[in-house]
């Protein structure tokens, strides 16, 4: 046959072991490393020796030919650049004139500065990508993954962006130049702050990850593989992970290496995919994906039973050689390696970027993944215009398709806009919901009369004149003895319609005697102020997640299901939740802290009822470790997932299992334990077991 391909993958192709299929694509560092893993498959360790050999002497061979280096004419700046410019202070212009006119408070106004930049500086940076000649030498370097990244040569031939200062704050005013046309004084000026930051950084944080590598090894070390298959029938349920409305990781990435743990059956033709106890490999992960399966179940060592070690059943693959775990493996050990490694990593890389702030633009709307029918669950609406404006928070909106498969679930923050009707078709790629990322409202759900209630000038509230504005601004502030500031709405005979807590912070957007109609907005609470997400941040987060340590001013969590109510008693606020079987349980809420869920919401057992860190202590108490679990995994996952680091679920899930071996003796019954103690689970499974004998 004939096939359309060019000199160089001819060449390529030569060096690839017999019988290898003809590669006719570009080869970037990730291509080549499918290439050698495939090669290693299905031609075995020696047919590997010889390529990677062989690929080494050809990747040498023709770069010294090739002679790629970089000149100064190579770095060309993206025409449109101007134009994204002067877009970003257009709508700049726009959003001073908000403030200006007292719509938005100077936290939004600094917030919606900083998603124009971040988003401005995204757009520049893809078009010095797609103007890029496909032979332009630094184009080369970045894609095929050599030398430098696409941040790298944003700075060098887009516009450098926004910087943090030294304290995680982003600085209003980013780097509209780049390397290439020069940076003015000013703009040199700020970016030292972000160099000096890098540098800072990489010389304190080096330690630090090494260290964690240093503690998890600690933990983890006697943790081998000590038996083919403990038996268990428990294990983890996993599905895809999404944020937002992308898929971020595939359910295929998590399963494939693991082994399933009951019969996985394609529903149409009842063909059994993988057997209970198999393992899931690539091309069954693909059937099972296609499939359109949502989650399925599979084996842990979270749930393995083996006493002293893991078996190799619920471990998995060993990722080194990617075939299943031996007896004797040290997985402990390379769990630790695992995660400990790319903090490493991570802390050099601020170094490169400089402090360029790596901030994800806030995300305002839903868009719709695919054609389907909308649904509201729990949703409370008035209508507006067109549109339906949502009044309660814990809201979900799902699309379903034609078979009644759930296709997309996402929450709705309160005060969204729903330009769809519950149960109206909506078409794919639509943008269906919207919101204000920057400020969480206070609606009223009746039409009426405002009345203020404790909200007196000087003692619960600040009248402050805002200098950038000239305008009066109502804010509550922090206040003392028994005051409960609240707005009222009344009807015309002055009854009570509705009784709105305004919480410190809150800015009152409505005076008093002023008519308000359903969905209008009373207060709002502006929300706080963008940082950089950055693994600085990242790396002692990780640490206090494995060592569970008891954060300050810590979110209050519901121990019960039930409704939201609350009460105040000699100056302190405390929420009640009260279940339909006629349980009940207070919460006293700390003074300057704000509840998140309000009057009436429908909150679960572990909902978080205040703002703040949540206890890992809380979680366990409350929902048992399976959930406790869960949360570990991803919220670890996620500190990774933002550097765009991928480590395997099974080495974090090696890590909690050891977190949670211990249990503490309440009551010593007839064994040899004493009360407080703490003990393995396997001694004391073993102990109790001794006893009833």
């Amino acid at each position: 046959r004939i096939v359309d391909t060019t000199m160089g993958r001819i060449l390529f192709t030569e060096v690839l072991p017999e019988g290898f299929r003809f590669v006719n694509e570009i080869l970037n560092k990730k291509k080549i490393s499918s290439i050698v893993s495939e090669c290693y498959k299905n031609f075995g360790r020696n047919a590997t020796i010889t390529l990677l050999d062989n690929i080494k002497s050809l990747g040498f061979e023709y770069a010294t030919q090739g002679g790629v280096s970089i000149g100064m004419s190579d770095l060309d700046i993206p025409p449109q650049k101007t134009e994204c410019i002067n877009d970003a202070n257009s709508e700049l212009n726009k959003v001073e004139e908000q403030y200006k006119r007292g719509i938005i408070t100077e936290r939004e106004r600094h917030n919606k500065i900083i998603d124009i930049w971040t988003r401005t500086t995204d757009k520049v940076s893809d078009y010095v990508f797609k103007n890029l000649d496909f032979f332009n030498p630094i184009f080369m370097m970045a894609d095929s993954g050599a030398r430098g990244s696409r941040l790298q040569m944003r700075q060098l031939a887009g516009m450098r962006g926004l910087m943090a200062k030294p304290s995680g704050e982003i600085i209003e005013i980013p780097i509209i130049s780049n390397f290439r046309e020069g940076l003015s004084v000013l703009e040199y000026f700020i970016s030292t702050h972000g160099a000096r930051k890098g540098l800072a950084d990489t010389a304190l944080k080096t330690a630090d990850a090494g260290y964690l590598t240093r503690r998890l090894v600690d933990v983890a070390q006697e943790v081998i593989v000590i038996e083919e298959d403990c038996g268990t029938v428990n294990g983890i349920t996993v599905s895809e992970i999404v944020e937002g409305d992308e898929v971020v990781v595939s359910l295929k990435e998590r399963i494939v290496g693991r082994v399933a743990l009951d019969n996985i059956v394609d529903i149409v033709s009842d063909e059994v995919i993988v057997k209970a106890g198999e393992e899931i490999v690539e091309e069954k992960a693909n059937k099972i994906e296609k499939l359109g399966i949502e989650k399925i179940r599979i084996r842990s060592v979270l749930t393995c039973e083996s006493g002293r070690g893991v078996c190799a059943k619920c471990y998995g693959r060993n990722l080194s050689t990617g075939k299943m775990v031996e007896i004797g493996e040290a997985v402990g050990v390379i769990a630790a390696q695992s995660i400990g490694e790319p903090g490493t990593q991570l802390t050099m890389r601020t170094f490169h970027i400089g402090g360029t702030a790596s901030r994800v633009a806030e995300s305002s709307f839903l868009k719709a993944r695919e054609t389907g029918i909308v649904k509201y669950h729990g949703l409370k609406v008035v209508t507006k215009g067109n549109n339906f404006i949502v009044l309660n928070r814990n809201g979900m909106i799902t699309i379903t398709g034609d078979k009644g498969i759930e296709l997309q679930r996402n929450p709705v923050p309160q005060g969204s806009f729903i330009f769809v009707e519950n149960g109206a078709k909506v078409i794919k790629d639509k943008i269906f919901v919207r919101w204000d990322p920057y400020s969480s409202p206070i609606l009223t759900e009746v039409s009426g009369k405002v009345k203020y209630e404790d909200i007196i000038e000087g003692i619960t509230i600040q009248e402050e004149m805002n200098l950038a504005t000239g305008r009066k601004e109502r804010v509550v502030i922090e206040f003392k003895g028994d005051y409960h500031p609240q707005i009222i709405i009344l009807s015309d005979k002055d009854e009570v319609l509705g009784i709105y807590p305004v919480s410190t912070g809150a800015h009152i957007m409505c005076e008093e005697n002023d008519t308000v109609e359903a969905g209008d907005i009373i207060a709002k609470t502006p929300r706080l102020v963008a940082k950089t997400k950055d693994i600085t941040g990242g790396l002692p987060r990780v640490a206090e997640l494995f060592e569970a340590r008891k954060p300050k001013n810590p979110a209050i969590i519901s121990e019960i299901d039930g409704f939201v109510e609350f009460k105040e008693e000699k100056g302190e606020r405390k929420i009640i939740i009260r279940s339909t079987t006629g349980m009940h349980r207070e919460y006293t809420i700390p003074t300057g802290t704000h509840p998140v869920v309000y009057k009436g919401d429908k909150v679960t057992a572990g909902q978080q009822l205040t703002e703040g860190p949540i206890v890992l202590q809380d979680i366990l108490r409350v929902c048992g470790d399976k959930v406790l679990q869960e949360y570990l995994v991803n919220e670890v996952q996620e500190i990774y997932r933002l550097q765009g680091v991928t480590i395997n679920d099974k080495h974090i899930e090696l890590i909690i299992r050891e977190m949670l071996k211990k249990v503490r003796i309440v009551d010593a019954g007839d064994t040899q334990f004493l009360p407080g103690e703490g003990v393995d689970k396997w001694d004391f499974k073993d102990e109790n077991a001794k006893v009833l004998k």
